[in-house]
């Protein structure tokens, strides 16, 4: 019982101290609150990504449904697109009955031509941004897709009525939802991007709210020396102590609360649109809710334990025991040679187990752990050796030499940030790069369209609806078709017929004229006999027999492309004088399409030229990386990443700068006093961040790059260092940082008044 009373009265004197002890107090919520917010941002992840895929379920296609007798249908086409680098998915629907079935989202039955569309997609088409999508589908827009159809607000979404489809080219359904779930096992190497990406994104908010609940320590301890003058035992001034750090605790979970509703209403809008989400999707699971309700104050309170045992609270005074005692240097490499040697196993590759993922997250976060226990000691061991230099400077290098605890762990979690998000571009700009030497040639052909059901179009369809588009400059088709041996007919083989130039996209030719005849091999296929004899036109035609000759050259697969995917078989290519004449029966036709570089928006006019020709025809640059859309969603969870902990460090930082202002004003108060200009203390101030910051950044650019060649090997990806992004993140960290403590200076005028010269 008496451990509550003691508890009770540290909580009584946290929210009874006076306008001191409210600001205090108000200082320590906003930083357990920053780092609540974080979390429970974090928590509810999980319940976003189930809400999403719970509607995207709702809407989908179940191709294998069962049928039954006399319900009403619907024939239904999907149709991708995109605009600019923004995904668009559309769906063709042909409904058989009046009652048949409606996508979410949809309230009336559509006509041929209908169009309903999103609320973003609407915007978008009324706009002048939208001026090269505008006309793709139609124009008779007559509705809005509900919230219910819709994965989030911001995506790109829309249904088109119409009678062209048939059985044969179209899935027949009688409901929308039940499709299987395909097997959502994360490749290795994503798996790899989202524990570095959870590691990086919580390991500084832990550092964060420690360093919160430490603000005040200095008037804290004083108060703690009154109340063993007046009888407190060293027992129970820890229990009074955490009973103030509990009252802070609470403070940050209510205000880490209310920010976290804040900003559930706008971070759906604020992401990119493909991870756009409903403010109700921003729900934390239960379970990490809670966790984080007993964590964090439970945390708060150890923090507070601990800082207490290198402080001997006496009832005269305060005396910090590790005031002359220099830091230790060997411990602290305990924990980055733990989390090395854990990470040493994945360097033979990552096989996605539990134990490899287990192995990771402690590698990291030992690793990232040890940037914040080196640091202390790498800013100690510095400003113990500098001397000299303006008074400012003296200023802010006595300072740290006498307590450099402070800044260090306000800096301790932006080095660990930033350490962290090197590792990460580094991997990610690896696996681009391994990617990027697989790439097509774009020398001829800069885009394509690939039409896989060319039934009823004649020959040259295509070039001839292109080549209108603007920004448009030159057209070649590939007609693809699969072609049976003759005499037996059981074997088959993709002949692929093109001019040169559009062959060049299919393999790697040497030389080609008019008339030449090639066959790719990928690795492991096996080549077709010369002089064997193929089925190529339409079937029952007289001039369909078409012979392979001995002058077929054995080429090599493209590095890249639309059709340069794995696990195709030989294919041969044929020029068209080669043909002698005979036409192919196209099963599918790809048209390379030249683009104008000056023409804005060349491509997105080139998919409006295709969409009017067929709307399930898909056109997209030719200069795909393999991953290329894996990739774009990953820099695009890094780049909301990157804000939100640059958002997290500013707004930590500036509460640090003001605390440490609060701490000191009577010192400061007095330095002005005996003629001391406010300019020459406002620039110690800036000194006192930019020492720790500048050697933390360092520590951060050694340790991340370190972190990205150990991942890189793991993932079997060029070793590489991205000095662009290693530049721009810890720039715009130490930007962040300036300018938060730059904003803190116009307290350092305030506080150096006159008045601040009082005390009691």
């Amino acid at each position: 019982m008496r451990r509550l009373d003691d508890l009770a009265l540290g909580i009584r004197l946290s929210v009874g101290g006076g306008r001191s002890g409210w600001v205090r107090l108000a200082l320590i919520a906003v930083g357990v609150g920053l780092g609540v917010t974080m979390l429970l941002i974090a928590a509810s992840i999980p319940t976003v990504l189930d809400a999403r895929d719970a509607r995207d379920g709702a809407r989908s296609v179940n191709a294998d449904q069962e049928l039954s007798l006399g319900s009403p249908s619907a024939l239904v086409q999907e149709v991708r697109s995109a605009y600019r680098e923004d995904p668009v998915v559309g769906l063709m629907v042909q409904p058989e009955h009046d009652d048949a079935p409606l996508p979410p989202g949809v309230t009336e039955q559509l006509a041929p031509g209908d169009l309903v569309v999103s609320p973003a997609l609407a915007a978008l088409l009324a706009s002048a941004d939208g001026a090269a999508l505008q006309g793709r589908w139609g124009d008779r827009v007559v509705g809005t897709i509900g919230d219910e159809g819709l994965t989030g607000p911001e995506e790109l979404r829309f249904y088109l009525g119409t009678d062209q489809l048939t059985v044969a080219t179209a899935t027949r359904i009688q409901s929308f939802g039940g499709a299987e779930s395909l097997d959502e096992s994360l490749d290795p190497t994503l798996l790899l991007l989202v524990l570095v990406g959870m590691v990086v994104l919580l390991l500084p908010v832990a550092i964060f709210v420690s360093t919160a609940v430490r603000f005040g320590s200095e008037s804290r301890d004083r108060r703690l020396a009154a109340l063993r003058l007046v009888g407190a035992d060293v027992g129970m001034t820890r229990r009074i102590a955490a009973g103030e750090t509990l009252a802070g605790a609470a403070g940050g979970l209510a205000v880490g609360t209310l920010l976290f509703l804040a900003i559930a209403q706008l971070a759906g809008y604020a992401v990119p649109a493909s991870m756009s989400f409903y403010p109700e999707d921003l729900r934390p699971v239960p379970v990490l809710a809670a966790l984080t309700v007993v964590l964090v104050p439970v945390t708060t309170v150890l923090v507070t334990l601990s800082a207490l045992k290198q402080v001997l609270v006496e009832p005269l005074g305060v005396v910090r025991r590790s005031g002359e005692r220099r830091r230790r240097f060997w411990w602290r490499l305990v924990f980055p040679v733990a989390g090395v040697a854990l990470l040493t196993p994945l360097l033979g590759g990552l096989d996605g187990s539990l134990g490899s993922q287990v192995m990771v997250v402690a590698g990291l976060v030992l690793v990232l752990a040890g940037v914040a226990l080196l640091l202390p000691w790498l800013v100690e061991a510095t400003v113990h050796r500098l001397s000299g230099g303006s008074v400012a400077w003296e200023l802010a290098v006595r300072r740290l030499q006498l307590d450099s605890g402070t800044a260090v762990r306000a800096v301790s979690g932006i080095a660990v940030s930033v350490a962290g998000l090197i590792a990460i571009q580094g991997l990610v700009g690896a696996i681009g790069t391994l990617s990027a030497d697989s790439q097509a040639d774009t020398s001829t052909f800069q885009a394509a369209v690939l039409d896989i059901e060319p039934d009823g179009r004649s020959a040259g369809t295509w070039t001839s609806a292109l080549a209108g588009a603007e920004g448009v400059t030159a057209v070649g088709e590939l007609t693809s078709t699969w072609a049976q041996t003759e005499p037996a007919g059981d074997d088959e083989m993709l002949v692929e017929s093109g001019t040169c130039e559009v062959l060049a996209q299919e393999a790697r030719l040497s030389a080609c004229a008019d008339g030449d005849v090639f066959v790719v091999l990928p690795e492991g296929a096996s080549a077709p006999a010369t002089g064997s004899t193929y089925l190529v036109g339409p079937e029952g035609s007289d001039d369909a027999r078409w012979t392979l000759p001995a002058s077929a050259e054995v080429v090599d697969p493209p590095d890249g492309g639309v059709n340069a995917m794995g696990g195709l078989p030989a294919r041969i290519l044929v020029t068209p004088g080669a043909l002698a004449g005979i036409g192919l029966d196209p099963e599918s036709v790809t048209a390379y399409v030249a683009l104008d570089p000056a023409v804005p928006d060349a491509l997105d006019h080139l998919r409006t030229a295709a969409a009017q020709v067929d709307p399930a025809a898909y056109a997209s640059s030719i200069e795909q990386e393999r991953i290329a859309s894996v990739l774009g969603g990953v820099r695009q969870s890094l780049l909301v990443g990157t804000v939100a902990l640059l958002v997290l460090i500013g707004a930590s930082m500036l509460v640090n700068v003001v605390e440490q202002l609060r701490e000191r004003r009577r010192l400061l108060a007095v330095l002005v006093a005996f003629g001391t200009r406010r300019r020459t203390l406002g620039g110690s101030v800036l000194f006192q961040v930019a020492i720790p910051v500048l050697l933390g950044l360092t520590l951060a650019v050694a340790t991340g790059s370190g972190l990205a060649l150990a991942l890189q090997t793991a993932v079997d990806a060029p070793l590489t260092f991205d000095w662009v992004g290693v530049g721009v993140t810890s720039g715009a960290a130490a930007l962040v940082v300036l300018l938060t403590t730059a904003a803190g200076l116009p307290l350092l005028w305030r506080l150096t008044r006159p008045g601040n010269l009082r005390n009691e």
